[in-house]
């Protein structure tokens, strides 16, 4: 596995990389042969917090995602990489399923990023712009998208419906839940 650990604003000694590598090759070694490649980031956050981002690429287009704050960076590493063990765990079978069926059909929407701040908000203006850029629509049973939203850790994910062919969307709710949007799922064929 190719692992990059770096820090932003923050310099990463060789202590600290010997954990990452040996924490994270066990955990990943665990679930899977070879895992693709992982990137670790360290930051400090303007609360005086410790943040770990970690990011593994399994293959299959899959990327687990998942980050945590802590006063310390071993900490924030170790509860962040002890996530990446607890989703691994959960989805294993499916993931290494996943290799064999993967997706034939792959759609590219525009994806647009914006940012709204409360100056724009009360004057009227329309949010700025941040970021636009393409993002595959993988053709995906439902079960499949749920997984790669939260082994993503994002809060949405459009796929198309291999049932009907339609797009859908699953989503993390404000409690906590998944939901899911069907458009094309009530319309008789």
């Amino acid at each position: 596995m190719q692992l990059t650990v770096k820090g932003k604003q923050l310099d990463v000694g060789d202590s600290l990389r010997a954990h990452v590598e040996e924490q994270l090759g066990h955990t990943a070694s665990k679930y899977f042969r070879d895992p693709i490649e992982a990137t670790v980031v360290f930051s400090k956050e303007k609360n005086h917090l410790f943040k770990a981002d970690i990011s593994i690429h399994v293959g299959g287009g899959i990327v687990l995602q998942t980050h945590h704050e802590a006063d310390d960076p071993y900490p924030a590493f170790d509860i962040a990489a002890k996530n990446v063990g607890k989703r691994l765990s959960k989805y294993k079978d499916k993931l290494r399923d996943h290799r064999k069926n993967e997706p034939e059909e792959v759609m590219t929407a525009a994806y647009t990023t914006l940012r709204s701040d409360e100056d724009e908000a009360e004057s009227g203006t329309e949010p700025a712009v941040v970021a636009e850029m393409e993002m595959q629509v993988l053709t995906l049973a439902v079960a499949d998208a749920v997984m790669r939203l939260e082994l993503g850790d994002m809060p949405a994910l459009m796929f198309r419906n291999p049932k009907h062919g339609g797009l859908n969307m699953v989503y993390r709710r404000k409690d906590g839940n998944i939901g899911w949007v069907d458009p094309d799922g009530l319309k008789k064929k």
